[in-house]
């Protein structure tokens, strides 16, 4: 008798846990947008306009509150077990990357290999939120089918 109140509790909360990470996933997933958005602001910021304040003071303001604002949404998401993840470099993976196009391996470089990434991905825990979009490395020989 006591066996099975122990497994009911331990079930219970294992499917609260559970609850929990759905409706964070659903609100994290839609909280990536906006991330993304933040990041198409920062970059379009030339890099040496980012910290120049006597060209632009009001630009450098900007982009620092925009930085600072992403910063603090990564930071609450990786409170909640979300972190981004940037495959850059990394052999590509169907799996775990949504490959947006395939390019020509750059010299010394090999083929199916993670080479640009459009949009990053985030994890939540050990499961993929959303899967990085990259461009991927292929056999540039003039014999690759």
């Amino acid at each position: 008798m006591a066996a099975d109140f122990q497994n009911l509790q331990h079930r219970s909360e294992r499917e609260k846990a559970q609850a929990k990470e759905f409706a964070i996933t659903r609100f994290a997933k839609d909280l990536l947008d906006t991330l993304d958005v933040l990041s198409l602001a920062l970059k379009s910021v030339p890099p040496e306009s980012r910290h120049n304040s006597e060209e632009n003071p009001r630009l450098v303001e900007l982009y620092k509150g925009v930085e600072l604002t992403e910063k603090q949404l990564l930071h609450t998401l990786a409170q909640h077990g979300v972190k981004p993840y940037n495959p850059l470099g990394e052999p590509f993976d169907a799996n775990r990357h949504e490959a947006l196009y395939s390019a020509p391996a750059p010299e010394g470089k090999a083929a199916g290999v993670v080479i640009d990434v459009q949009k990053i991905g985030y994890t939540i825990g050990v499961r993929t939120l959303r899967a990085p979009q990259v461009g991927v490395s292929s056999d540039s020989s003039p014999h690759a089918s």
